[in-house]
């Protein structure tokens, strides 16, 4: 596998892994840079990312993400930070990661890669969870929270292991994402209602 098709599908997975949670994917790729791990190295101008303040830094939003997202309301308002956050994180771990890459072409990069595969799985999170608030008061979501974090932490794993299987991970997920929010939205209250109004 040549470097650049490494970074490729290794910026793929972070990035998704992004989508479902800001921080425990940045705070393993850069926990895995400075121990030298898995045989993960960034590029040199992000070199800062893998610092002892950076890693603090990122162990400290991780906290407060995993358990915060557990708590009715704050869910929502991380969801509601995410939209903007989690495409950040994204592109900022894809394009850490071509290392071989100028600054420029590595944001760049990071850019084309993270933010929409991070926005992509933010959106199926997002609405999978506002259908879940929807139907089970919020009751669910702490179960959904925890499904996403090991979610996240797998993913990351596996780009680190496996950066092949990515992309089929990758379909996988979004896939059963997606039918678990269309699954979800058939039993909002009033949709039945509202579906006999509109054929008869």
């Amino acid at each position: 596998m040549t470097p650049w098709i490494y970074a490729v599908l290794l910026g793929l997975g972070l990035a998704a892994s992004c989508g479902l949670n800001t921080f425990l994917p940045l705070l393993m790729l850069a926990g895995a840079a400075h121990f030298h791990l898995f045989g993960v190295h960034l590029n040199g101008h992000f070199a800062w990312l893998a610092s002892d303040t950076s890693l603090l830094a990122l162990a400290v939003g991780a906290v407060v993400e995993v358990i915060g997202d557990k708590v009715p309301a704050v869910d929502h308002a991380l969801d509601v930070f995410g939209t903007v956050a989690r495409p950040v994180a994204g592109t900022l771990a894809a394009a850490s990661v071509f290392k071989g890459a100028d600054p420029g072409t590595a944001a760049l990069l990071g850019l084309i890669i993270g933010a929409p595969t991070a926005l992509s799985f933010h959106a199926a999170k997002a609405g999978t969870r506002a259908t879940s608030t929807a139907t089970t008061l919020g009751i669910a979501n702490p179960v959904l929270s925890t499904l996403e974090d090991i979610a996240a932490i797998g993913l990351t794993l596996i780009s680190f292991l496996q950066p092949l299987l990515v992309p089929v991970i990758l379909l996988i997920a979004f896939v059963i994402m997606w039918r678990l929010y269309k699954k979800v939205r058939q039993h909002l209250p009033g949709k039945r209602g509202s579906l006999k109004i509109s054929t008869t």
